[in-house]
């Protein structure tokens, strides 16, 4: 009997380190990419017309803001993110729906929980750093999701990563007050929807979900 409860123990254990964290997390649509007569990437869909008001520019830094993600393989997860990027809140109006954002991040500045993970997250098997040195998000839409109440929008915009465009929509909470602004979500996207293909170890696969996690606030002062 004790090796039966020590075997369901262990089997208990083996199956919890193996969750996948993205299993829950909503999936960003990610739409390709076509290239134009000049040899630009751009969206396959139009995006829409960005504000011609231009609004309060509120910056955005690793000082007072988070861009993380989680990653995982059969045998457990990593968390990771950016410590360098840079970005601005274009705030039109107090109102998201008729502002925009964007990102500029520094994949050098890649980290993990791991050392030697961090290393090889900036080789050619995953970032490709010395190739891909800015990964950019540019929001192109932003509408209020009313079934889900207050304060919950859905966020389309042009994301570059890997040395590819696509326009991809996702879950997001933006709150708007007097002293600053705030955006939080929560997804997963597939990595190999970027060309981030390396499957990892026979015998310890790599997911393709990656959860991302967004925290981005400004201060509204002056």
């Amino acid at each position: 009997m004790k090796k039966i409860a020590l075997g369901i123990l262990s089997l208990s254990l083996f199956l919890a380190a193996c969750a996948d964290p993205a299993a829950d997390k909503p999936k960003a649509t990610t739409t390709n990419s076509t290239t134009n007569s000049a040899g630009n990437t751009q969206s396959a869909t139009v995006p829409a017309t960005k504000p011609a008001t231009k609004g309060e520019a509120l910056p955005l830094t690793a000082e007072n803001s988070k861009v993380e993600f989680t990653g995982s393989k059969v045998t457990g997860k990593h968390d990771g993110g950016f410590k360098a990027f840079t970005g601005t809140i274009d705030l039109v109006n107090a109102k998201p729906e008729e502002s925009g954002v964007t990102v500029d991040i520094d994949t050098n500045s890649v980290f993990s929980d791991d050392e030697k993970l961090t290393g090889h997250l900036k080789s050619a098997d995953f970032f490709d750093v010395e190739k891909f040195p800015k990964a950019t998000f540019t929001s192109t839409k932003i509408v209020p999701d009313t079934a889900k109440g207050a304060g919950n929008y859905t966020v389309t915009g042009d994301f570059n990563l890997h040395g590819q465009t696509k326009s991809i929509t996702f879950p997001a909470k933006i709150s708007v007050t007097d002293a600053e602004v705030s955006v939080d979500s929560e997804f997963a996207i597939n990595r190999k929807d970027f060309g981030i293909v390396y499957a990892g170890k026979a015998d310890d696969l790599i997911r393709d979900d990656v959860v991302i996690r967004l925290n981005l606030k400004s201060s509204r002062k002056k």
